[in-house]
């Protein structure tokens, strides 16, 4: 009975982990023309982490939104989406981007970066599509939201925009 109860309070912190609220796994990878995006490069503004597919619907509308987000914020906020590859590669990259007339970087991950934003291993081996992080610029992941019918009006809809306003303004009004 003890042991029972001492491996359950082991194992329970285990499956509550939070994907927010910690600081952001660095990488640095390259998008279809060889150009590296580093994590730091992006330290001093907000930076939203799209993680996706280009053969899914859900991805789509949030590469939608993500564009309206890049017209309403401007230089505030970047954008970078990734993808995980294999399978995507640069041809699915690039219908993606010509069909979809997304403007913002998708960068291509071996599975490393998923592995370390995701917290997976062995006994969580996947996520869903798509996962929107959202970065200070101070690096820590303050917001993070997967694809399911509760975030559907953030990550398709105008609710992202709302959410980043409320998020920013959280964050100017704590370090006054």
């Amino acid at each position: 009975m003890r042991l029972g109860l001492l491996l359950l309070f082991c194992v329970l912190p285990l499956g509550a982990q939070s994907l927010s609220n910690r600081r952001a796994p660095g990488f640095s990878l390259p998008d279809s023309t060889a150009t590296q995006h580093d994590l730091q490069d992006y330290r001093g503004k907000w930076l939203l982490l799209d993680f996706m597919k280009t053969d899914c619907p859900h991805c789509m509308a949030l590469s939608h939104t993500l564009e309206g987000v890049k017209a309403q914020f401007g230089s505030k906020v970047a954008i970078l989406s990734i993808v995980v590859a294999p399978p995507e590669n640069t041809n699915t990259v690039a219908r993606y981007v010509a069909s979809q007339k997304v403007t913002t970087p998708i960068i291509f991950d071996q599975g490393q970066v998923a592995a370390s934003y995701f917290k997976l291993t062995p006994a969580n081996p996947s996520y869903d599509t798509p996962h929107l992080f959202v970065i200070s610029p101070a690096g820590t992941i303050v917001k993070d939201w997967a694809d399911n019918p509760a975030t559907t009006d953030i990550l398709e809809k105008g609710g992202l925009v709302r959410e980043l306003q409320t998020v920013m303004s959280a964050s100017a009004a704590a370090q006054k």
